[in-house]
């Protein structure tokens, strides 16, 4: 079974950055695509950004231009790195990522999220 786990998350205030990672770990033979999604209190989860299996990526509006997704294929690990953050960008993170495991198919793997609270 292959787990995702999250880690970087915690209090910072506005204006200040934060870096998220996203490590698979189990019987990972590929990952294709990985994205970020948030859910705020009393919202639904949203999408904040995708990275696929050739480094190409896409953002929501909100966060373009101060979050940037990379990936370290080596190591199975995804980033957040969040610059220029702001209140409303509060909520709980959670990394999915499309992962070929030993069944040789691939099928969606979540984390547990982190959370992320933006606060002066």
């Amino acid at each position: 079974q292959v787990q995702l786990v999250e880690s970087g998350g915690g209090l910072v205030q506005p204006g200040g950055s934060l870096r998220l990672s996203c490590a698979a770990s189990g019987t990972v033979f590929s990952i294709a695509t990985m994205n970020w999604y948030r859910q705020a209190p009393g919202k639904q989860r949203e999408l904040v950004a995708t990275i696929d299996s050739d480094g190409g990526t896409d953002y929501s509006d909100s966060v373009k231009g101060r979050f940037t997704i990379s990936r370290d294929n080596a190591k199975n690990t995804m980033y957040l790195q969040m610059n220029s953050l702001k209140p409303e960008d509060t909520a709980d993170y959670y990394c999915y990522a499309d992962i070929r495991d030993w069944s040789g198919r691939f099928r969606d793997y979540w984390g547990q999220g982190t959370q992320v609270i933006v606060s002066s």
